[in-house]
């Protein structure tokens, strides 16, 4: 790790994102390249049906340019990893969070082994990861048997107003409104859609998080 420069590492990667309402960075792929969130936005009522990430500043062409220049770096760069566990190590230390994809998914079961594998190598920094492919969460905990205790994985409801995944101990659903929340509910409505000194999101103690509908 020691070998990069913050530019090397940052276009080993593709360059990270910073969501306007996190305390912190993220990393971010296309959203048009989610697996099971393509299907689910043809589905009404879905969460990805209205999907933050394909419309506004993330059409843009250099935009997408990045997120796909990204998606290339994840699947073909054996520096990748190296390089993703300098650049939080280098933005995140100070912060202690990081968030993946606040737009896109993960692609394989090889990808998030690789998140795994991040987190561990970067053992102060709560890593959230939010993803609605539960498939791969049930082959990631077959194989290895649990994440890493500072990767918080919280599988998303699949219908807005819908019940939690019941196979995953850590989930989010969508709501409508306040009083259809399950569990904890997302304060950022009362914040400014920001998190502020909130991180319930990466807090193993909240099982599931209902966020209000935009």
């Amino acid at each position: 790790m020691s070998d990069f420069t913050v530019k090397q590492a940052w276009e080993e990667v593709g360059g990270l994102s910073k969501p306007s309402k996190m305390p912190s960075y993220g990393y971010s792929l296309s959203a048009y390249e989610c697996n099971v969130g393509s299907k689910l936005r043809l589905v009404e009522n879905s969460p990805c049906s209205t999907c933050y990430a394909l419309k506004g500043r993330y059409v843009f062409p250099n935009v997408q340019g990045a997120l796909d220049r990204r998606m290339d770096k994840l699947l073909h760069n054996p520096k990748w990893v190296d390089a993703m566990v300098f650049l939080v190590l280098n933005y995140c230390t100070k912060s202690g969070v990081f968030r993946w994809h606040d737009s896109g998914d993960i692609q394989s079961l090889d990808h998030l082994e690789k998140i795994a594998t991040i987190a561990i190598r970067t053992p102060n920094v709560k890593h959230w990861l939010p993803t609605q492919e539960g498939a791969l969460v049930k082959q990631y905990k077959k194989k290895h048997g649990s994440f890493p205790p500072n990767l918080i994985v919280r599988l998303s409801a699949s219908m807005v107003n819908g019940v939690p995944p019941k196979h995953h101990e850590h989930s989010s659903t969508v709501a409508t409104s306040k009083d259809l929340a399950i569990g904890y509910m997302c304060p950022s409505s009362t914040h400014g859609n920001k998190c502020a000194d909130c991180r319930a999101c990466r807090d193993f103690g909240v099982a599931n998080i209902t966020y209000l509908k935009h």
